[in-house]
């Protein structure tokens, strides 16, 4: 008999845990894949869209996006213009940091001026917000030094830390990405975000638990995320196929077709707000990479026409990315921010022909040697667009040496202006035109304008037409100033647009989520059924 509470104990224990048997079938660990990972966890520091979407499961902004990247409420509940120069933020009040601490203005106040720092990716967005003050704890008023038309789109670009945090670890500026500087932030975060970091191994494997103390509701059901970069397109694959791994953010397009008759697995399919495009050096006098000397034939505009009109752009799309991309000459990430004018999208037509003349008029009839510097896991098949425009580019005898190289390295590459020639994309949630036309199209200038410029382009016409358009405040006149600016820049092919990315993403049949047109994956809405 002495016994008995052994064998009750065992049977209790038996019995829960065929209780927690059908939870545990509902794996609720979502083992997330792509070919690239987060480059830091420091959230100003980077303006990259995969370190945007795994900092945004632990970082939080004033406002968010909705399914449908509409704005609404976040760590602020209400918000008002008060003047043309003046918003209103009142801050959702009992919020907590992932360390415990109260979330209040001084946060917010401490975020945006973190974010207009030097070293900070974000900066021409926290710029353009203008001076935050904290009014009381739970209200925030933003005062500018000009009107900005975009105000509520800058504002949901930047994320909030805790002020205590980044004293006590000394973390008040964004660290120095280019020059490899890591700090406390590059391993360490403390957000108000649905999920906190648990571990963060480069290049390995990055690792989040749900955050039981969030504001917000969960309307999934993930518990831990654990994410892994995966560079190969074939062995990333095979590990959704084989159920390793539940979600794919970057299947490669030639393996879509295949994936839709695979069992066990789903294809979820959507464009992106994302233009690819080619970036050129217009400012040396001599290219770093390349072999003409005493000159740089990426200042002539014939050259530049001339390597456009090489490229063929439908046969990338059919060939290449097996029809997962739409084929532009726009510039922007989305045609609505050229409000859909079929002019500014149309591209140049390709004709080899035209090309070779503009060459020879250019002088450069038995072309140059020049190297083409690429990510290899950052855009859908950026390394074989590259190959394949070099091979192009051959044609009007332009040779180019592909120097292709993991996004870790790229960025700070580019960031240096180490390059001649560059393969670059842009988007995200915002369609608006301002958040490309400031940032990666104007003159290299202070507070962040032209940071992505990295083929320095100096055009004054069209910087003068975007700067205006920044502060317009009447509707029609920003429309009409913005097209200007847009076909300015087309007429000289400053750069070569290729197309939008359509990005369809791959999961494991179990896994329901939502496809938004930023390509972020909100793990807060993801839910895991049995396996």
């Amino acid at each position: 008999m002495h016994h008995t509470p052994f064998v009750k104990l065992a049977a209790a224990l038996a019995a829960a845990f065929l209780l927690a048997a059908p939870l545990a079938t509902y794996a609720q660990t979502l083992r997330w894949a792509s070919q690239g990972d987060p480059q830091t966890m420091d959230p100003h520091s980077q303006n990259e869209g995969l370190t945007n979407a795994i900092n945004g499961q632990v970082y939080e902004t004033l406002i968010k996006r909705d399914k449908q990247l509409n704005l609404v409420a976040a760590l602020a509940t209400e918000w008002a213009q008060t003047g043309p120069l003046t918003w209103r933020f009142k801050l959702r009040p009992g919020v907590k940091f992932h360390d415990g601490s109260p979330f209040s203005a001084e946060d917010v106040v401490f975020s945006v001026n973190r974010g207009k720092e030097l070293t900070s990716q974000l900066n021409v967005y926290a710029n353009a917000v203008g001076t935050p003050v904290a009014i009381d704890p739970l209200t925030v008023e933003f005062r500018l030094a000009q009107v900005n038309p975009v105000f509520l789109q800058h504002v949901g670009s930047l994320w909030i830390m805790s002020k205590a945090w980044a004293e006590k670890h000394r973390v008040l500026k964004p660290l120095d990405f280019k020059n490899k500087e890591e700090s406390h932030a590059s391993f360490h975060t403390n957000g108000t975000g649905p999920y906190v970091l648990v571990t963060r191994q480069p290049g390995i494997r990055t690792t989040y638990r749900r955050n039981p103390g969030w504001w917000g509701r969960f309307e999934g059901n993930v518990q831990e995320i654990v994410y892994t970069p995966i560079s190969n397109d074939a062995t990333r694959l095979a590990a959704l196929v084989s159920g390793e791994i539940d979600f794919v953010l970057d299947p490669a397009p030639r393996d879509i077709a295949r994936l839709r008759n695979t069992s066990g697995v789903k294809v979820i399919d959507g464009p992106e707000n994302r233009v690819v495009f080619i970036g050129l050096d217009q400012h040396r006098d001599e290219l770093l990479y390349g072999s003409v000397k005493g000159r740089n034939p990426f200042k002539d505009g014939r050259v530049r026409r001339a390597m456009y009109q090489a490229v063929d752009t439908e046969t990338m799309r059919t060939k290449l990315m097996n029809g997962q991309s739409v084929p532009t000459g726009g510039m922007t990430p989305s045609p609505l921010a050229a409000y859909n004018d079929p002019d500014i999208e149309r591209r140049l037509p390709f004709d080899l022909a035209t090309a070779r003349r503009l060459m020879a008029e250019a002088g450069y009839a038995d072309g140059f040697e020049v190297t083409l510097d690429c990510p290899n896991n950052r855009y859908v098949n950026d390394e074989e667009i590259c190959i394949a425009l070099a091979a192009m580019w051959a044609q009007i005898k332009v040779k180019v040496k592909v120097n292709a190289m993991p996004r870790s390295t790229y960025f700070p590459k580019l960031e240096k202006y180490d390059t001649s020639l560059y393969m670059l994309g842009w988007g995200g949630a915002v369609t608006d035109a301002e958040t490309t036309l400031t940032p990666v199209m104007r003159n290299l200038g202070e507070k962040g304008v032209g940071l992505y410029n990295y083929g320095r382009s100096r055009n004054d016409k069209f910087d003068a037409l975007a700067a205006q358009s920044s502060v317009e405040p009447d509707a029609k006149k920003r429309e009409e100033l913005i097209k200007t600016a847009l076909r300015e820049w087309r007429e000289q092919v400053h750069t070569i647009p290729l197309h939008r990315q359509v990005i369809p993403w791959a999961a494991r049949s179990n896994v329901t989520l939502v496809h938004r047109a930023d390509n972020w994956l909100e793990v807060a809405w993801v839910t895991l059924g049995p396996r």
